[in-house]
């Protein structure tokens, strides 16, 4: 009954009815191109990391877990997870730690803030290209740190990480470092000017010193923008490429190849799409095993609240 009075009202009011509709006729081209073109080519990936194609996809051409089975036993692949491991436990861990000390040096109100935050922040406005190009100018031992020492007198100066196989991966840290540390920075600022000044003053009271408040009582309050920025962090890791490229372009060899690096490279330069379709399913996991957790830890976890 009360359905049918419901309806006889929006038939009554037309306006309303409209006023109802509007947004969601709005939305609707948007979460139609959505669809398409984000969900729809995730399915297509899929299938496609099922099928033998080479230059084009081939759909007659099914091999099942072939290409998995492939993918895990292929050197590069392998040298791509050791890289990506080594870089996301090195960039988040340096990331976090030195954003938290930049937010906390800034909290304390020091003169010139409204300089040095910006100064922190200009890093992220620039793009992984042109960062990747800058850092591979500064370091390249013949126009970069090098040369310039040895110009200066220090001729026993020697810094060619970039050059060295198994040091490659740590100047791509670094460049991403220097990056990112801003933008967390931000982050953990706005999560320190969150936190309620009452709170402190109680402990100021208590007699507890600064670092006593911080490190009991400030940061575990944090906990909600470590995970939102380890989130972050580990998304732009896992999906590392273009500063790689910009940078050694995987090189010396594959010692600094990355998944990413890697299904650009067997894809478009190897002509084996069906193997670069499995590799970008599996990053696509693991990106899935993070923001799973976190969206049932922000969302469910809200709820049991």
């Amino acid at each position: 009954m009360a359905i049918t009075d419901t309806a006889k009202a929006a038939a009554a009011n037309p306006r309303a009815t409209l006023q109802d509709w509007l947004p969601k006729l709005v939305l609707a081209p948007s979460f139609a191109l959505i669809l398409l073109f984000v969900y729809g080519f995730i399915l297509f990936t899929l299938a496609l990391s099922f099928t033998g194609s080479k230059l084009l996809p081939d759909f007659s051409t099914w091999v099942g877990f072939n290409n998995y089975v492939r993918l895990f036993n292929h050197p590069n692949w392998i040298v791509a997870l050791k890289n990506l491991a080594i870089f996301s436990i090195l960039y988040i861990f340096i990331c976090s730690v030195l954003g938290l000390g930049l937010a906390i040096l800034l909290d304390q109100k020091i003169r010139g803030e409204g300089v040095i935050r910006p100064i922190y922040l200009y890093p992220m406005a620039l793009s992984f290209i042109v960062t990747g190009v800058a850092w591979k100018w500064f370091l390249d031992p013949g126009i970069g740190l090098e040369n310039v020492m040895h110009q200066w007198g220090w001729e026993s100066f020697s810094f060619r990480w970039i050059k060295e196989g198994k040091m490659a991966i740590y100047t791509i840290v670094i460049a991403a470092i220097w990056q990112s540390s801003g933008f967390v920075m931000a982050m953990f600022l706005a999560g320190l000017r969150g936190v309620d000044n009452e709170v402190i003053k109680a402990a100021q009271i208590d007699g507890a010193s600064t670092v006593t408040i911080y490190r009991r009582i400030i940061i575990p309050l944090m906990r909600p923008v470590f995970l939102s920025a380890f989130v972050v962090l580990a998304h732009l890791a896992i999906k590392s490429y273009d500063l790689v490229v910009a940078m050694t372009d995987g090189g010396p060899g594959t010692a600094t190849w990355t998944p990413a690096l890697f299904m650009q490279k067997f894809t478009f330069g190897r002509n084996e799409m069906g193997m670069g379709a499995s590799s970008a399913i599996i990053m696509m996991i693991m990106i899935f095993s993070i923001i799973v957790p976190y969206l049932y830890s922000e969302l469910g976890g809200g709820k049991k609240q």
